[in-house]
Protein backbone atom coordinates (compact mmCIF):
# COMPACT_ATOMS: atom_id res chain seq x y z
CA UNK A 1 0.00 0.00 0.00
CA UNK A 2 2.62 2.29 0.66
CA UNK A 3 4.36 1.71 -2.72
CA UNK A 4 1.51 2.70 -3.90
CA UNK A 5 0.93 5.72 -2.71
CA UNK A 6 4.58 6.74 -3.08
CA UNK A 7 4.47 5.87 -6.89
CA UNK A 8 0.46 8.27 -6.94
CA UNK A 9 2.17 11.24 -5.01
CA UNK A 10 4.81 11.22 -7.72
CA UNK A 11 2.37 10.50 -10.54
CA UNK A 12 0.81 13.45 -8.90
CA UNK A 13 4.12 15.94 -8.24
CA UNK A 14 5.10 15.22 -11.96
CA UNK A 15 1.35 16.18 -13.09
CA UNK A 16 2.22 19.49 -11.26
CA UNK A 17 5.61 19.83 -12.70
CA UNK A 18 4.42 19.73 -16.29
CA UNK A 19 0.98 21.67 -15.44
CA UNK A 20 3.88 24.43 -13.87
CA UNK A 21 5.79 24.60 -16.83
CA UNK A 22 2.69 24.96 -19.29
CA UNK A 23 1.09 28.05 -17.58
CA UNK A 24 4.74 29.51 -17.22
CA UNK A 25 5.07 29.09 -20.77
CA UNK A 26 1.64 30.54 -21.57
CA UNK A 27 2.91 33.35 -19.20
CA UNK A 28 5.81 33.84 -22.20
CA UNK A 29 3.65 34.41 -24.71
CA UNK A 30 0.99 37.03 -24.19
CA UNK A 31 -1.79 37.20 -26.33
CA UNK A 32 -2.21 33.57 -27.45
CA UNK A 33 -6.12 34.45 -27.59
CA UNK A 34 -6.97 38.23 -27.98
CA UNK A 35 -9.69 40.43 -28.92
CA UNK A 36 -8.83 43.53 -30.06
CA UNK A 37 -11.97 45.97 -29.76
CA UNK A 38 -13.28 49.46 -31.24
CA UNK A 39 -10.48 50.26 -33.11
CA UNK A 40 -11.46 52.19 -36.86
CA UNK A 41 -10.10 49.14 -38.71
CA UNK A 42 -8.45 49.80 -42.32
CA UNK A 43 -8.50 45.89 -43.56
CA UNK A 44 -6.02 46.27 -46.35
CA UNK A 45 -8.05 45.82 -49.30
CA UNK A 46 -9.99 49.05 -49.40
CA UNK A 47 -12.62 48.35 -46.75
CA UNK A 48 -13.22 50.20 -43.25
CA UNK A 49 -14.86 48.57 -40.68
CA UNK A 50 -15.72 51.25 -37.63
CA UNK A 51 -15.81 49.78 -34.19
CA UNK A 52 -14.59 47.39 -35.35
CA UNK A 53 -13.70 43.87 -33.03
CA UNK A 54 -10.99 41.20 -34.35
CA UNK A 55 -9.34 37.51 -32.87
CA UNK A 56 -5.79 37.28 -32.89
CA UNK A 57 -5.11 33.22 -31.99
CA UNK A 58 -0.99 32.72 -31.56
CA UNK A 59 0.27 34.27 -34.65
CA UNK A 60 -3.14 34.61 -36.86
CA UNK A 61 -6.05 36.38 -37.06
CA UNK A 62 -8.97 34.29 -37.00
CA UNK A 63 -11.99 36.42 -37.06
CA UNK A 64 -12.30 40.17 -38.01
CA UNK A 65 -16.15 41.86 -37.57
CA UNK A 66 -17.78 44.67 -35.56
CA UNK A 67 -17.76 45.47 -32.35
CA UNK A 68 -20.40 43.62 -30.30
CA UNK A 69 -21.46 41.37 -33.51
CA UNK A 70 -18.11 39.28 -33.21
CA UNK A 71 -18.46 36.52 -30.63
CA UNK A 72 -15.38 35.66 -28.95
CA UNK A 73 -14.45 32.79 -26.37
CA UNK A 74 -14.81 32.89 -22.99
CA UNK A 75 -11.89 34.47 -21.02
CA UNK A 76 -10.30 35.85 -23.91
CA UNK A 77 -7.45 38.88 -23.36
CA UNK A 78 -9.13 42.13 -24.83
CA UNK A 79 -7.89 44.95 -26.10
CA UNK A 80 -9.39 48.43 -26.02
CA UNK A 81 -8.62 50.60 -29.07
CA UNK A 82 -11.36 53.28 -29.00
CA UNK A 83 -10.44 56.21 -30.74
CA UNK A 84 -7.24 54.82 -32.62
CA UNK A 85 -6.86 52.95 -36.20
CA UNK A 86 -5.79 50.05 -37.36
CA UNK A 87 -4.01 49.04 -40.84
CA UNK A 88 -2.16 46.32 -42.01
CA UNK A 89 2.06 46.43 -41.55
CA UNK A 90 3.55 47.16 -44.66
CA UNK A 91 5.77 45.00 -46.77
CA UNK A 92 8.98 46.59 -48.62
CA UNK A 93 10.10 44.49 -51.80
CA UNK A 94 13.49 46.41 -52.58
CA UNK A 95 16.08 46.97 -49.92
CA UNK A 96 19.31 46.60 -49.58
CA UNK A 97 20.21 46.68 -45.56
CA UNK A 98 22.73 45.13 -43.98
CA UNK A 99 25.56 47.54 -44.59
CA UNK A 100 24.88 50.49 -43.01
CA UNK A 101 26.65 51.82 -39.85
CA UNK A 102 23.65 52.92 -37.75
CA UNK A 103 25.24 55.78 -36.07
CA UNK A 104 26.71 57.69 -38.69
CA UNK A 105 25.36 56.50 -41.70
CA UNK A 106 28.73 54.81 -43.48
CA UNK A 107 28.47 51.51 -45.17
CA UNK A 108 31.17 48.68 -45.34
CA UNK A 109 30.88 44.74 -46.11
CA UNK A 110 32.52 44.50 -42.58
CA UNK A 111 29.22 45.69 -41.21
CA UNK A 112 27.26 43.08 -42.99
CA UNK A 113 27.05 40.88 -39.92
CA UNK A 114 23.89 38.84 -38.45
CA UNK A 115 23.27 41.36 -35.10
CA UNK A 116 23.47 44.33 -37.79
CA UNK A 117 21.12 42.98 -40.32
CA UNK A 118 18.54 42.79 -37.33
CA UNK A 119 19.21 45.52 -36.14
CA UNK A 120 17.75 47.39 -39.49
CA UNK A 121 15.06 44.65 -39.48
CA UNK A 122 13.99 45.76 -36.17
CA UNK A 123 14.08 49.39 -37.22
CA UNK A 124 11.68 48.42 -40.21
CA UNK A 125 9.22 46.53 -37.21
CA UNK A 126 9.03 49.88 -35.58
CA UNK A 127 7.97 51.68 -38.91
CA UNK A 128 5.50 49.30 -38.99
CA UNK A 129 6.84 47.29 -41.27
CA UNK A 130 6.10 43.42 -41.52
CA UNK A 131 8.73 41.82 -43.90
CA UNK A 132 11.87 42.99 -46.62
CA UNK A 133 13.02 41.72 -49.57
CA UNK A 134 16.86 42.51 -49.25
CA UNK A 135 18.43 43.32 -52.62
CA UNK A 136 22.38 43.05 -53.49
CA UNK A 137 22.83 41.09 -50.20
CA UNK A 138 25.97 39.83 -49.38
CA UNK A 139 26.01 36.35 -49.70
CA UNK A 140 28.56 34.13 -50.68
CA UNK A 141 28.40 33.56 -54.89
CA UNK A 142 30.72 31.95 -57.49
CA UNK A 143 33.04 34.48 -58.78
CA UNK A 144 32.42 32.96 -62.62
CA UNK A 145 36.56 31.99 -62.65
CA UNK A 146 36.23 28.75 -60.93
CA UNK A 147 36.50 30.67 -57.35
CA UNK A 148 33.80 31.69 -54.96
CA UNK A 149 33.59 35.35 -53.55
CA UNK A 150 33.40 33.66 -49.72
CA UNK A 151 31.04 36.21 -48.47
CA UNK A 152 29.14 33.74 -45.84
CA UNK A 153 25.65 32.55 -45.53
CA UNK A 154 24.32 35.75 -43.12
CA UNK A 155 21.41 36.90 -45.11
CA UNK A 156 20.35 32.89 -46.07
CA UNK A 157 20.80 32.35 -42.11
CA UNK A 158 18.40 35.42 -41.24
CA UNK A 159 15.98 34.26 -43.84
CA UNK A 160 15.04 31.20 -41.93
CA UNK A 161 14.44 32.68 -38.79
CA UNK A 162 11.57 34.10 -37.15
CA UNK A 163 12.81 36.84 -35.03
CA UNK A 164 10.35 38.54 -31.93
CA UNK A 165 10.34 42.24 -32.64
CA UNK A 166 11.70 41.92 -36.14
CA UNK A 167 10.52 41.96 -39.77
CA UNK A 168 10.62 38.95 -41.76
CA UNK A 169 13.88 38.91 -44.25
CA UNK A 170 13.56 37.32 -47.48
CA UNK A 171 16.76 37.54 -50.28
CA UNK A 172 17.09 38.19 -53.86
CA UNK A 173 20.41 37.54 -53.69
CA UNK A 174 23.71 39.60 -55.52
CA UNK A 175 21.94 40.07 -58.55
CA UNK A 176 23.42 40.21 -61.71
CA UNK A 177 24.96 43.48 -63.89
CA UNK A 178 27.13 44.34 -66.40
CA UNK A 179 30.78 45.18 -64.15
CA UNK A 180 30.29 48.02 -62.12
CA UNK A 181 26.90 48.73 -63.18
CA UNK A 182 24.69 47.26 -60.75
CA UNK A 183 24.41 48.57 -57.13
CA UNK A 184 25.76 51.79 -57.01
CA UNK A 185 26.11 54.10 -54.42
CA UNK A 186 28.66 53.15 -52.08
CA UNK A 187 31.99 51.02 -52.83
CA UNK A 188 31.29 48.53 -50.62
CA UNK A 189 28.34 47.18 -52.75
CA UNK A 190 29.34 47.77 -56.16
CA UNK A 191 31.57 44.40 -56.94
CA UNK A 192 28.55 42.31 -54.69
CA UNK A 193 26.26 41.11 -57.70
CA UNK A 194 27.53 38.75 -60.40
CA UNK A 195 30.13 41.01 -63.33
CA UNK A 196 29.03 39.14 -66.85
CA UNK A 197 29.94 39.83 -69.74
CA UNK A 198 29.03 36.53 -71.98
CA UNK A 199 26.04 34.75 -72.48
CA UNK A 200 27.70 31.85 -71.00
CA UNK A 201 28.35 33.85 -67.78
CA UNK A 202 25.06 35.14 -67.34
CA UNK A 203 23.41 31.78 -67.75
CA UNK A 204 25.96 30.07 -65.11
CA UNK A 205 25.31 33.49 -62.95
CA UNK A 206 21.87 32.27 -62.89
CA UNK A 207 22.31 28.51 -61.82
CA UNK A 208 25.01 29.53 -58.94
CA UNK A 209 21.99 32.09 -58.03
CA UNK A 210 19.33 29.73 -58.01
CA UNK A 211 21.06 27.61 -55.38
CA UNK A 212 20.12 30.08 -52.53
CA UNK A 213 16.52 29.80 -53.11
CA UNK A 214 15.95 33.70 -54.15
CA UNK A 215 13.16 35.48 -54.11
CA UNK A 216 13.54 36.97 -57.20
CA UNK A 217 16.44 37.21 -59.28
CA UNK A 218 17.86 41.29 -59.76
CA UNK A 219 19.25 42.48 -62.99
CA UNK A 220 20.42 46.21 -63.46
CA UNK A 221 20.35 47.27 -67.55
CA UNK A 222 21.73 50.73 -66.76
CA UNK A 223 24.97 52.46 -68.07
CA UNK A 224 24.23 55.03 -64.84
CA UNK A 225 24.25 57.99 -66.82
CA UNK A 226 26.81 56.33 -69.81
CA UNK A 227 29.39 56.15 -66.62
CA UNK A 228 29.84 52.28 -67.70
CA UNK A 229 28.33 49.68 -70.18
CA UNK A 230 25.19 47.68 -69.18
CA UNK A 231 23.62 44.33 -69.85
CA UNK A 232 22.73 44.30 -73.69
CA UNK A 233 19.86 42.64 -74.96
CA UNK A 234 21.40 38.93 -75.43
CA UNK A 235 22.92 39.00 -72.00
CA UNK A 236 19.59 39.97 -70.02
CA UNK A 237 17.45 37.74 -72.45
CA UNK A 238 19.52 34.69 -71.37
CA UNK A 239 18.76 35.53 -67.47
CA UNK A 240 15.64 35.77 -68.21
CA UNK A 241 15.45 32.83 -70.42
CA UNK A 242 17.72 30.86 -68.07
CA UNK A 243 15.90 32.07 -64.47
CA UNK A 244 12.66 30.95 -65.98
CA UNK A 245 13.88 27.38 -67.12
CA UNK A 246 13.90 27.03 -62.41
CA UNK A 247 10.71 29.21 -62.45
CA UNK A 248 12.01 31.79 -60.79
CA UNK A 249 11.18 35.13 -61.21
CA UNK A 250 13.15 38.07 -62.65
CA UNK A 251 12.91 41.67 -61.32
CA UNK A 252 14.76 45.11 -63.45
CA UNK A 253 16.25 47.76 -62.42
CA UNK A 254 16.29 49.34 -66.18
CA UNK A 255 15.97 53.20 -67.89
CA UNK A 256 14.86 53.29 -71.57
CA UNK A 257 11.63 52.23 -73.24
CA UNK A 258 13.23 49.89 -75.81
CA UNK A 259 14.86 47.82 -72.90
CA UNK A 260 11.17 48.06 -71.46
CA UNK A 261 9.60 46.45 -74.40
CA UNK A 262 12.29 43.44 -74.65
CA UNK A 263 11.70 42.97 -71.05
CA UNK A 264 8.70 42.98 -70.85
CA UNK A 265 8.41 40.17 -73.60
CA UNK A 266 10.79 38.05 -72.62
CA UNK A 267 8.49 37.70 -69.22
CA UNK A 268 9.92 39.97 -66.15
CA UNK A 269 7.84 40.13 -63.51
CA UNK A 270 8.99 43.42 -61.52
CA UNK A 271 10.71 46.65 -62.17
CA UNK A 272 12.77 48.22 -59.35
CA UNK A 273 11.75 51.59 -60.20
CA UNK A 274 9.46 52.48 -62.68
CA UNK A 275 10.09 50.52 -65.86
CA UNK A 276 10.38 53.46 -67.91
CA UNK A 277 12.44 56.45 -67.11
CA UNK A 278 15.11 59.24 -68.07
CA UNK A 279 12.84 61.47 -70.00
CA UNK A 280 10.73 58.68 -71.77
CA UNK A 281 7.48 58.28 -71.17
CA UNK A 282 5.22 54.63 -71.61
CA UNK A 283 3.66 55.08 -75.10
CA UNK A 284 0.92 52.77 -76.03
CA UNK A 285 2.61 49.91 -77.85
CA UNK A 286 4.29 48.98 -73.63
CA UNK A 287 1.14 49.62 -72.21
CA UNK A 288 -1.16 47.61 -74.64
CA UNK A 289 1.44 44.97 -73.84
CA UNK A 290 0.96 44.77 -70.22
CA UNK A 291 -2.74 44.36 -71.26
CA UNK A 292 -1.65 41.56 -73.37
CA UNK A 293 0.62 39.03 -70.93
CA UNK A 294 -2.95 40.20 -68.57
CA UNK A 295 -5.07 38.67 -71.26
CA UNK A 296 -2.97 36.00 -72.04
CA UNK A 297 -2.30 34.48 -68.71
CA UNK A 298 1.58 35.47 -70.10
CA UNK A 299 3.53 35.94 -65.72
CA UNK A 300 0.15 37.95 -65.35
CA UNK A 301 1.10 39.42 -62.13
CA UNK A 302 3.57 42.29 -62.58
CA UNK A 303 4.75 45.49 -60.12
CA UNK A 304 7.19 48.00 -60.13
CA UNK A 305 8.40 50.72 -57.34
CA UNK A 306 7.32 54.37 -58.20
CA UNK A 307 10.28 55.43 -56.16
CA UNK A 308 9.05 58.67 -55.42
CA UNK A 309 11.00 58.35 -51.80
CA UNK A 310 11.02 61.57 -50.16
CA UNK A 311 10.56 64.04 -53.23
CA UNK A 312 6.98 66.06 -51.87
CA UNK A 313 8.23 66.09 -48.56
CA UNK A 314 8.38 69.63 -46.23
CA UNK A 315 11.40 70.43 -44.31
CA UNK A 316 9.64 70.66 -40.92
CA UNK A 317 8.84 66.24 -41.81
CA UNK A 318 12.31 65.90 -41.30
CA UNK A 319 12.15 66.53 -37.88
CA UNK A 320 9.16 64.58 -37.44
CA UNK A 321 9.49 62.13 -33.89
CA UNK A 322 9.41 59.13 -35.59
CA UNK A 323 12.66 59.44 -37.51
CA UNK A 324 14.25 60.91 -34.68
CA UNK A 325 13.61 57.66 -32.78
CA UNK A 326 15.86 55.94 -35.08
CA UNK A 327 18.05 58.40 -36.37
CA UNK A 328 20.59 61.04 -34.45
CA UNK A 329 20.09 64.58 -35.64
CA UNK A 330 23.59 64.76 -36.36
CA UNK A 331 23.38 62.05 -38.94
CA UNK A 332 20.72 63.90 -40.46
CA UNK A 333 22.27 67.03 -40.93
CA UNK A 334 25.11 65.41 -42.15
CA UNK A 335 23.30 63.36 -45.09
CA UNK A 336 20.69 66.00 -45.59
CA UNK A 337 21.14 69.35 -44.33
CA UNK A 338 22.33 71.13 -47.63
CA UNK A 339 19.33 69.48 -49.10
CA UNK A 340 16.92 70.93 -46.39
CA UNK A 341 18.88 74.54 -46.31
CA UNK A 342 18.03 74.81 -50.36
CA UNK A 343 14.15 74.06 -49.76
CA UNK A 344 12.09 76.83 -50.68
CA UNK A 345 8.29 76.50 -50.64
CA UNK A 346 8.70 77.42 -54.58
CA UNK A 347 10.51 74.24 -54.68
CA UNK A 348 8.82 71.93 -52.75
CA UNK A 349 5.51 72.90 -54.57
CA UNK A 350 7.95 72.68 -57.69
CA UNK A 351 8.53 69.07 -56.73
CA UNK A 352 5.08 68.03 -56.06
CA UNK A 353 3.69 69.21 -59.43
CA UNK A 354 6.66 66.75 -60.94
CA UNK A 355 5.44 64.40 -58.79
CA UNK A 356 1.76 64.76 -59.86
CA UNK A 357 2.77 64.79 -63.76
CA UNK A 358 5.29 61.63 -63.30
CA UNK A 359 2.12 59.68 -61.90
CA UNK A 360 -0.25 60.63 -64.21
CA UNK A 361 2.28 60.53 -67.31
CA UNK A 362 3.86 57.27 -66.56
CA UNK A 363 3.41 55.12 -62.59
CA UNK A 364 -0.64 55.82 -62.38
CA UNK A 365 -0.84 54.81 -66.64
CA UNK A 366 1.05 51.49 -65.90
CA UNK A 367 -1.08 51.18 -62.72
CA UNK A 368 -4.07 51.45 -65.36
CA UNK A 369 -2.94 48.87 -67.79
CA UNK A 370 -2.66 46.39 -64.77
CA UNK A 371 0.47 46.42 -63.14
CA UNK A 372 0.48 47.25 -59.35
CA UNK A 373 2.31 49.35 -57.62
CA UNK A 374 4.03 48.19 -54.56
CA UNK A 375 6.35 49.76 -52.13
CA UNK A 376 10.13 49.56 -52.96
CA UNK A 377 12.38 52.18 -51.04
CA UNK A 378 15.70 51.24 -51.72
CA UNK A 379 16.69 51.52 -47.79
CA UNK A 380 19.78 50.98 -46.20
CA UNK A 381 22.05 53.00 -48.72
CA UNK A 382 23.35 55.86 -47.62
CA UNK A 383 20.91 58.78 -46.80
CA UNK A 384 18.01 56.36 -47.51
CA UNK A 385 16.94 55.95 -43.66
CA UNK A 386 16.10 52.18 -42.96
CA UNK A 387 11.82 52.56 -42.37
CA UNK A 388 11.68 55.94 -43.35
CA UNK A 389 12.21 56.31 -46.31
CA UNK A 390 9.04 53.32 -46.78
CA UNK A 391 7.03 55.65 -44.97
CA UNK A 392 7.88 58.73 -46.91
CA UNK A 393 7.44 56.37 -50.22
CA UNK A 394 3.94 56.00 -49.29
CA UNK A 395 3.21 59.21 -47.94
CA UNK A 396 4.20 60.34 -51.68
CA UNK A 397 2.13 58.39 -53.62
CA UNK A 398 -0.58 60.50 -52.61
CA UNK A 399 0.73 63.77 -54.57
CA UNK A 400 1.49 61.05 -57.09
CA UNK A 401 -1.93 60.49 -57.20
CA UNK A 402 -3.32 57.68 -55.41
CA UNK A 403 -5.62 58.56 -52.45
CA UNK A 404 -4.91 57.13 -49.02
CA UNK A 405 -6.80 54.02 -49.34
CA UNK A 406 -4.69 53.50 -52.64
CA UNK A 407 -1.56 53.89 -51.14
CA UNK A 408 -2.35 51.88 -47.99
CA UNK A 409 -3.80 48.49 -50.15
CA UNK A 410 -0.69 49.53 -52.59
CA UNK A 411 1.71 49.34 -48.97
CA UNK A 412 0.08 46.56 -47.67
CA UNK A 413 -2.14 43.88 -49.39
CA UNK A 414 -0.61 44.28 -52.68
CA UNK A 415 3.16 44.37 -51.84
CA UNK A 416 2.53 41.48 -49.45
CA UNK A 417 0.90 40.05 -52.27
CA UNK A 418 3.65 39.93 -54.88
CA UNK A 419 6.07 38.96 -52.20
CA UNK A 420 4.67 35.86 -51.83
CA UNK A 421 4.19 36.67 -48.18
CA UNK A 422 1.19 35.87 -45.44
CA UNK A 423 0.79 39.36 -44.54
CA UNK A 424 -0.64 42.89 -45.49
CA UNK A 425 -4.52 42.33 -44.63
CA UNK A 426 -6.17 41.75 -41.54
CA UNK A 427 -8.44 39.08 -42.60
CA UNK A 428 -8.74 35.62 -40.76
CA UNK A 429 -5.77 33.38 -41.58
CA UNK A 430 -3.56 36.38 -42.22
CA UNK A 431 -0.74 37.03 -40.17
CA UNK A 432 -1.31 39.39 -37.30
CA UNK A 433 0.75 41.87 -37.95
CA UNK A 434 -0.62 45.75 -37.57
CA UNK A 435 0.02 48.82 -36.81
CA UNK A 436 -2.24 50.87 -34.02
CA UNK A 437 -2.53 54.50 -34.97
CA UNK A 438 -3.07 57.76 -33.07
CA UNK A 439 -5.25 59.31 -35.65
CA UNK A 440 -6.85 58.43 -39.53
CA UNK A 441 -4.58 58.28 -42.69
CA UNK A 442 -7.16 58.41 -44.44
CA UNK A 443 -8.13 61.83 -43.63
CA UNK A 444 -4.26 62.92 -43.93
CA UNK A 445 -1.52 60.10 -45.44
CA UNK A 446 1.09 61.48 -42.43
CA UNK A 447 -1.02 60.29 -39.93
CA UNK A 448 0.42 57.02 -40.76
CA UNK A 449 3.26 57.81 -38.96
CA UNK A 450 1.52 58.39 -35.77
CA UNK A 451 1.84 55.03 -34.13
CA UNK A 452 1.20 53.77 -30.91
CA UNK A 453 1.80 50.59 -31.14
CA UNK A 454 3.01 47.66 -33.66
CA UNK A 455 2.06 44.10 -34.02
CA UNK A 456 3.96 41.35 -35.49
CA UNK A 457 2.71 37.73 -35.59
CA UNK A 458 0.72 38.48 -32.79
CA UNK A 459 3.00 39.95 -30.35
CA UNK A 460 3.49 43.80 -29.43
CA UNK A 461 6.46 45.15 -29.94
CA UNK A 462 8.06 47.06 -26.88
CA UNK A 463 8.85 50.13 -29.23
CA UNK A 464 10.18 52.04 -25.94
CA UNK A 465 12.87 49.50 -25.04
CA UNK A 466 13.97 49.14 -28.89
CA UNK A 467 13.99 53.27 -28.73
CA UNK A 468 15.98 53.60 -25.91
CA UNK A 469 18.13 50.74 -27.10
CA UNK A 470 19.48 53.19 -30.20
CA UNK A 471 19.44 56.32 -28.27
CA UNK A 472 21.97 55.02 -25.71
CA UNK A 473 24.00 54.30 -28.76
CA UNK A 474 23.58 57.96 -29.82
CA UNK A 475 24.73 59.47 -27.10
CA UNK A 476 27.58 57.15 -26.54
CA UNK A 477 29.12 57.53 -29.89
CA UNK A 478 30.70 61.05 -29.27
CA UNK A 479 33.18 60.32 -32.13
CA UNK A 480 29.95 60.72 -34.71
CA UNK A 481 29.04 63.78 -33.81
Amino acid sequence: MCRIKNAWFRYISVACLLLAAALRLMSQTPGTVTLFEGARLITGDGAVIENSAFLVEGTQFTRVGRHGELRAPNGVARVDLTGKTVMPAKVDLHGHIGFQHDVDGTMAKEYYTRDNLIDHLQRLAYYGFSAIIGIGDLVDRSDLHGGRTNWGDVPLRVRDEIIPGAALFRTAGTGIAWPGSGANGHPSRMDVPYPVTTVEEARAAVDDNIKIKPEFIKIWVDDRGGRTKKLTPPLYLAIIDEAHKYNVAVAAHNVTLADAKLLMRAGVEGWLHLPVRGGELPDEEFLAMIKDRIARNDRPKMWFNPGAGWTATAKEDWNDPLLRDTIPPQQIRAQWGDYLAKMTPESLDRARRNLREMGSNNALKLRAAGMKIVLGSDTGQTRFFIGWMGQLEMENWVWMGLTPMEAIVAATRDSAEMAHLNTGLVAAGKSADFIVLEANPLDNIVNSRRINQVYLRGQQLDRAAMRAKWQARFSSAPAAQ
